[in-house]
C-alpha cells in the first residue's frame, strides 16, 4: 500500500469515527444516546429521543462524514484512494476508537460513501431502501436489501472495483445488523413507527 492510500484510510477512519449522534443528542440536552433504545449512535436510534430534527441532522452529518473524505481522497490521490477512504469511513463509524469500538450500523455512512463514489449507485441505494421501508415497514430489512443489491448496481454502472468496495461495506453492514437479522427471522423485529425500543 502506498503512502497516499494510507493517508486515505487514516482520513476516512478519523472522519467516520466522529460520533455525531452522541455529540448532537448531548448538545440538545437529550442525554447520552448510548443509554436510549438500542444504545446505537446512529440516526435511527437518535429518532427514539423524539427529536426528529436532531435525528435528521445526525443522518446528514453521518452521510457527510463519509462523503467528505471520499471527495478529498479522490481529489488528491485518485479513485482507488477514494474507495479506500469510503470503506475506512464506514469502519470508523461502526468501530470508533473513541467509543471503545462500539458505533453505529452504517446505513447513513453507506449512503454518503456511495453518493460520493458514484451518485447513481448512491441514489439507487436510497431508492431501494425507501421501497422496502414503505412496502415492508422494517428499517433494518430496507437497509439490508439496499446494501446487498448495491454491489450489483455498482458493477453494472461503474466497475468491479466499486462493486468490491460496496460488497465490503455490505458485509460490514450485515455484521452490524446481526441482531436485527435474528429478530427478522424470529418475527420479533419492530416495524417502523413501533414504540418498541430495539434496533
Amino acid at each position: 500500500m502506498t503512502v497516499s492510500l494510507i493517508y486515505a484510510v487514516v482520513l476516512g477512519y478519523l472522519c467516520g469515527s466522529i460520533p455525531f449522534g452522541l455529540i448532537l443528542t448531548r448538545a440538545a440536552g437529550l442525554g447520552d444516546i448510548r443509554t436510549i433504545g438500542s444504545g446505537n449512535i446512529g440516526a435511527t436510534n437518535v429518532l427514539r429521543t423524539g427529536n426528529r430534527w436532531v435525528a435528521l441532522a445526525t443522518l446528514i452529518l453521518d452521510a457527510a462524514k463519509a462523503a467528505v473524505p471520499v471527495l478529498i481522497a479522490r481529489y488528491y490521490w485518485g479513485e482507488n484512494a477514494a474507495m479506500l477512504a469510503g470503506i475506512a469511513a464506514f469502519a470508523g463509524h461502526c468501530f470508533p476508537v473513541w467509543l471503545n469500538f462500539k458505533g453505529g450500523k452504517g446505513v447513513a455512512v453507506s449512503i454518503g460513501s456511495l453518493l460520493a463514489l458514484s451518485w447513481p449507485v448512491g441514489l439507487i441505494f436510497c431508492a431501494v431502501w425507501l421501497l422496502i421501508a414503505v412496502a415492508r415497514k422494517f428499517s433494518s430489512l430496507a437497509a439490508l436489501t439496499a446494501s446487498a443489491t448495491s454491489p450489483i448496481f455498482a458493477y453494472v454502472i461503474v466497475n468491479e472495483w466499486l462493486a468490491g468496495a460496496a460488497a465490503i461495506m455490505a458485509l460490514l453492514l450485515f455484521y452490524q445488523h446481526r441482531e436485527n437479522i435474528a429478530r427478522l427471522i424470529q418475527g420479533t423485529e419492530p416495524r417502523i413507527g413501533s414504540e418498541k425500543k430495539a434496533s
